[in-house]
């Protein structure tokens, strides 16, 4: 069996052009001094919507976008779809109840006879997808695990609403999210530019806590509830995820080993712009290179982290080390991993 896990590659995709503040501004009825108070406050400047904005038509499915995230990271490892054994899709806004959207993304990338997963979570749902995979490689009946994440958030809006009127639990989610699918590729051996998984884990901590984020599912028998589509207890979330953050950082140097000094990168939680600043200043770690996209892309969800990845991967060659963050606010999960580049010169 084997006995480490190794990232080759990791890939993203995003939906069309960038939307900034002011076209979200523009949009739902929002004045000037609201687009000031997104930049200011929540610190994210723009992000991809799987939506036309005007007309509120999806433009992209989860599954199209998942396929060709998942195609790019397969190019990229140099990994054919039959030489793929396992599946992992983790997402909270999958396409249908059924047929489960891993197994579409499957069909479109060519790839049968294997084993898939679905994971119904939030952001941390990604680094749930790679526990999965890491598993199913170190059982030793696997050589190649594609791993995909992501979310299409953006099919939930409303977007002839006049957002003035809206509660903020209800109007942050159309200042935070973004839309977007990534993948990566596990093997149980190296590969040109691979990194080799040092740690990795996930823990439920929901036990009594009310949910910091609610995105609701409608049937027909309740399609005309008045009940908001996604709700964010953005002040929880505030108060928490700083917290937790930290706690899971030190559970991973305890776990590796390492000291403050030994992280070369960090990949912190990217629930916004502002809120990322202060997590990463938090956490301490002055030497250690930052590596978010949530400025430019949102929050994209299950998603982040294979943006992040993709950033990471090219600058872990050498032996260089990294400490990724993720923490779920919807019923509270904390999860990292921890890195290290499997040779090389680094970029």
């Amino acid at each position: 069996m084997p006995r480490d896990v190794h990232i080759l590659s990791a890939a993203s995709s995003l939906p069309g052009a960038a939307v900034d503040n002011a076209a979200l501004a523009g949009r739902f009825g929002m004045d000037a001094l609201w687009e000031q108070w997104v930049d200011v406050f929540i610190g994210t400047r723009s992000r991809h919507l799987a939506l036309d904005l005007a007309s509120g038509t999806v433009t992209s499915t989860l599954a199209e976008l998942a396929s060709d995230a998942g195609g790019k990271a397969l190019a990229a490892a140099g990994v054919a779809p039959a030489e793929v054994d396992a599946v992992v899709l983790a997402t909270a806004t999958p396409d249908k109840l059924m047929p489960a959207t891993v197994n579409v993304v499957a069909d479109r990338l060519g790839i049968d006879q294997v084993r898939s997963f679905q994971l119904q979570s939030g952001c941390s749902g990604a680094v749930q997808a790679l526990d999965v995979a890491r598993h199913i490689l170190l059982a030793g009946d696997a050589r190649t695990v594609l791993v995909l994440g992501g979310d299409v958030v953006a099919r939930f809006w409303d977007v002839h609403r006049d957002l003035r009127a809206a509660a903020p639990q209800e109007l942050v989610n159309y200042v935070l999210f973004g839309d977007a699918a990534g993948a990566a590729v596990l093997s149980a051996g190296p590969g040109p530019g691979s990194a080799t998984v040092r740690t990795l884990f996930t823990r439920l901590v929901g036990l009594g806590r009310e949910p910091g984020a609610v995105l609701e599912w409608y049937a027909p028998a309740d399609r005309d509830t008045d009940r908001p589509a996604a709700t964010e207890d953005y002040k929880a979330i505030e108060r928490h995820v700083p917290e937790m953050t930290g706690e899971v950082l030190r559970e991973l140097l305890e776990r590796t080993g390492w000291k403050d000094g030994d992280v070369d990168l960090l990949l912190p939680p990217q629930l916004s712009g502002r809120m990322t600043r202060l997590i990463t200043e938090r956490l301490g770690l002055p030497e250690a290179r930052e590596v978010s996209c949530v400025d430019e892309a949102g929050n994209c969800g299950n998603a982040i982290v294979f943006l992040q990845l993709e950033q990471a991967l090219p600058l872990l060659a050498g032996g260089r080390r990294a400490a990724g963050v993720s923490i779920e606010s919807s019923k509270w999960i904390k999860a990292g991993f921890a890195l290290e580049g499997d040779g090389g010169d680094a970029a």
